[in-house]
């Protein structure tokens, strides 16, 4: 016997179970179902609305509409019929993203939010700051965690290359939807410029950029945001302080004397933010021996100690040394080819010390210790 035709509730409530791949929201409480119909031979035709006529993710949204209805008892097969949202529909769907504020806020900036924000920041270039971060994101977020990362590295943006991302952000009226990579969600200024472009801008504008990505982008609900930081103490730090005041920062060098002292420079500024210090990672700690496995202090020894000792005389808090991450070629050509090395090689000694970190990070957990409450006394 033939089961009996599905009704348009029944497709409908099915529909519901859809996710935008972008908004990670149902595509039925963002107003994407335009229509259902259901055949007398079984078919049943689905009209969805993209945000945009470009949207990249129209496969992935015909493929998931697809295997959702066709799940349904007497289903003989699904028929998607994409449409584009009307300006008017899209900037409902942008107040309603926005909880319905108007105006740009930035989210991690409020008291509600519980979002853990991690600045990754150096004294100096070449310490691997960006490839610190990149792993230590899809550490996270292979783990389970809901993660984003900020390339703030205006003029030396490399953490698309670095996570594989390859894909665009898709703007919806004033937001953007960012691409994603190994479940991690990447914005970066690289995304918005022709090839090899150099951006040549000054400090209101870098601050401008700084706001954007905080505010006009659409994150979503995440656990972590972590932000690659130019090096040193200029505008975009300054800026970071201004727009997320509660960031934490991540200080990253090398052994060596001349980026500790510079390091310690960069961390001292919070002196100054009231920003506070997580901890410190040392990069290029030591090189292993492919061979008979002898350590070789290649950059000396004792400058992420050195820093976080130095820092906590400073600021007055403990500033612990979370890890000391080893030289290995792997670390490098992972970032070459899009592979953070903790997915490609886990048990490489680099990636198991920086699943180390991330798992130090991840364990101080979401909370409200430290945010302010708006509360009042009956």
């Amino acid at each position: 016997m033939n089961s009996p035709l599905p009704t348009t509730e029944q497709v409908t409530t099915a529909l519901a179970g859809v996710k935008d791949p972008e908004i990670g929201r149902p595509i039925t409480e963002l107003g994407m179902v335009k229509s259902v119909a259901v055949a007398a031979d079984g078919v049943v035709r689905v009209g969805v609305y993209l945000t945009v006529a470009g949207c990249p993710m129209r496969d992935t949204i015909t493929s998931r509409v697809t295997d959702a209805v066709s799940a349904l008892p007497g289903v003989s097969g699904v028929r998607v019929e994409l449409d584009v949202m009307s300006e008017e529909q899209r900037k409902a769907l942008q107040g309603q993203l926005r909880g319905g504020r108007e105006e740009p806020v930035i989210p991690f900036a409020q008291p509600s939010s519980l979002t853990t924000v991690y600045a990754v920041a150096s004294g100096k270039g070449g310490v691997g700051k960006s490839s610190v971060t990149v792993n230590l994101a899809a550490a996270m977020a292979a783990a389970g965690h809901k993660v984003g990362v900020i390339d703030a590295d205006i003029y030396g943006h490399s953490v698309p290359r670095m996570l594989g991302v390859t894909g665009r952000p898709t703007p919806v009226e004033n937001m953007i939807m960012p691409p994603s990579a190994y479940d991690v969600k990447v914005i970066s200024m690289g995304m918005f410029t022709k090839g090899n472009t150099p951006i040549v801008w000054r400090g209101p504008m870098l601050h401008r950029a700084m706001q954007q990505f905080l505010a006009d982008v659409f994150w979503g609900d995440l656990d972590y945001l972590l932000l690659d930081l130019p090096p040193g103490t200029g505008d975009v730090a300054i800026s970071l302080a201004q727009l997320l005041p509660n960031a934490e920062l991540l200080l990253v060098t090398t052994p060596q004397l001349a980026a500790a002292e510079v390091a310690e420079r960069a961390g001292a500024l919070v002196t100054q933010t009231r920003q506070r210090i997580t901890g410190v990672i040392e990069n290029m700690s030591y090189l292993v021996c492919p061979h008979c496995g002898e350590q070789t202090e290649v950059f000396g020894s004792g400058g992420g100690e050195a820093v976080a000792t130095a820092l906590t005389q400073v600021t007055g808090t403990t500033v612990p040394l979370l890890g000391q991450v080893p030289i290995d070629t792997r670390l490098r050509e992972g970032g070459d080819n899009g592979i953070p090395l903790v997915l490609g090689d886990p048990s490489a000694p680099a990636a198991l010390q920086l699943v180390k970190v991330a798992e130090s990070l991840a364990s101080r957990g979401r909370g409200l210790a430290g945010r302010m409450l708006s509360l009042s006394p009956r």
